[in-house]
């Protein structure tokens, strides 16, 4: 090695030291300037550990932020650390769908959270695809009545819809900031699936808007959103169902002409011959899962295999199809009683003291999706407007499908991009985990579509490995890699 060569690798290295050291002198002084109250708030919020959790490094938290002063309404909130470097990585709101169905159940214990419910002891495993490898990972039980969160005031689970779940949400990120200020200057993103297809697109959409008139102390430093097997438009959300069942041979040929002859898809009043089309379709689903269709069903005999949840009345999407209950029913990943098992666990009394939950003794156990809210007052029939604004704006936007669901299939959320008449960059292209295809993708104009090969309507339940390098490419900006490695 030459003279001048070992100057330079002395001198890099030197610098490479003195930058690793300013590094942690940031985290430092970033943790020192937070008040008192703050790190008291922090501090009471803490989870040390949970029954039956395994050993981690990583920081959680979990507990109640005010929405409305008011009217006492509260979400429950349950956030991780990232496993690395959490000082330097974004932060990741996640949000399930129903409406009605709770982020902590789903998302974070049977999906892409750290830890998921098992049958047995010990009751919880470490996913090793956990989404807070790649990101700092919030969840939040919203809106009120869903889960632990709750309100004083009776009366709010009445006037529940899109707009009160979107505003609350935005309260809840601007007075979550107030407690973890450390995170505010973080990049931030919204994920989510199914009806999330309604509540990211329009919360998004507020910070959007509220970022231009809000001071620094509000403002909310926001990146973009991903949206998977999302509800997005009536029309072909539902044209996109019938269509895919009859291709994936869930229903006969006479079925199929009968629905296409009596229904329109454009229309929130079905006929009855469409409906009792429709009642002759749906009845497949009491023996297959229509969220995965080519996974088992729950067989264990401990736990009720199909249980009778409440019908959602009022203005929800989509209009053709609320008053079934296969819109209610949630899949259950590899595990078909998984969502048992959760149940089960999240209504301990000692679980629920770990994670500072159910403070108020709420008077109905915690469910998957809430048999509190009955009606849902406000939903528009198609979320495309907001999307256009949103890709407009120059927000990073990536829609993706799992394409063995049944429920918003691939079918559907072609039709829908369809629809947006964005111009395509790139057609449709091969993406790979490793050796295998991972699915394909199309690049539009403001917009990424990916479908995930093999996945049901909970992508990171079907597919961890492929939705956990779908993350890091989309928090990265980064095309998925279009050739094996």
């Amino acid at each position: 090695m030459g003279w001048f060569s070992m100057e330079f690798y002395v001198f890099s290295l030197k610098f490479l030291l003195l930058v690793i050291v300013m590094s942690w002198r940031l985290a430092e002084l970033g943790s020192a300037e937070l008040s008192d109250e703050v790190l008291g708030m922090q501090e009471a919020d803490r989870v040390i550990r949970l029954p039956g959790q395994p050993p981690v490094k990583f920081k959680q938290y979990a507990g109640y932020v005010t929405v409305n002063q008011t009217h006492g309404r509260a979400l429950f909130y349950w956030f991780f650390e990232a496993t690395n470097q959490p000082e330097s990585k974004p932060l990741l709101l996640w949000l399930n769908g129903g409406p009605g169905c709770s982020s902590i159940g789903y998302g974070e214990l049977e999906e892409l959270g750290p830890f998921l419910t098992q049958k047995g002891k010990p009751e919880l495993k470490l996913n090793p695809y956990r989404w807070n490898r790649a990101a700092n990972l919030l969840f939040v039980e919203s809106p009120v009545g869903v889960g632990f969160s709750y309100t004083n005031t009776s009366n709010d689970i009445n006037e529940l819809g899109d707009t009160v779940t979107a505003k609350d949400s935005y309260s809840f990120l601007i007075n979550w900031f107030k407690r973890f200020p450390q995170f505010k200057s973080h990049d931030f993103y919204i994920a989510g699936e199914s009806y999330a297809g309604h509540y990211v697109p329009q919360l998004a959409e507020i910070i959007y808007d509220s970022n231009k008139k809000a001071s620094d102390k509000d403002h909310i430093n926001f990146k973009g959103f991903a949206i998977g097997n999302a509800l997005l438009d009536d029309e072909t959300d539902q044209k996109g169902m019938i269509d895919y069942a009859w291709g994936h041979a869930v229903m006969s040929d006479a079925l199929y002409n009968q629905i296409k002859t009596a229904c329109n898809f454009s229309s929130p009043h079905p006929s009855e011959d469409c409906n009792q089309a429709l009642n002759q379709y749906f009845a497949v689903y009491r023996i297959i899962d229509m969220y995965s269709l080519y996974t088992p069903t729950c067989v264990d005999t401990n736990f009720t295999k199909t249980r009778q949840l409440p019908r959602i009345q009022g203005h929800i999407a989509p209009k053709l199809f609320s008053k079934y209950d296969g819109w209610r029913k949630k899949p259950a990943g590899y595990d078909p009683c998984a969502s048992d098992y959760t149940e089960v666990y999240l209504n301990r009394p000692d679980v629920q003291k770990a994670l500072h939950a159910n403070l108020t003794k709420i008077s109905y156990p915690w469910t998957h999706c809430s048999e509190n809210i009955s009606f849902w007052r406000d939903a528009p029939s198609s979320i495309l407007p907001v999307l256009k604004k949103l890709i407009a704006a120059g927000l990073r936007i990536w829609v993706y499908s799992g394409d063995t669901d049944g429920r918003i299939p691939v079918t559907a959320t072609r039709y829908t991009l369809r629809k947006l008449g964005l111009k395509t960059i790139e057609e449709w292209t091969p993406w790979y985990t490793k050796q295998q295809v991972g699915g394909w993708t199309i690049e539009y104009d403001g917009l990424m579509f990916v479908t995930v090969r093999g996945a049901g309507h909970q992508v990171p339940t079907f597919a961890p490995m492929q939705s956990l390098q779908l993350l890091e490419h989309f928090l990265a900006n980064k095309k998925l890699p279009s050739a094996p490695f």
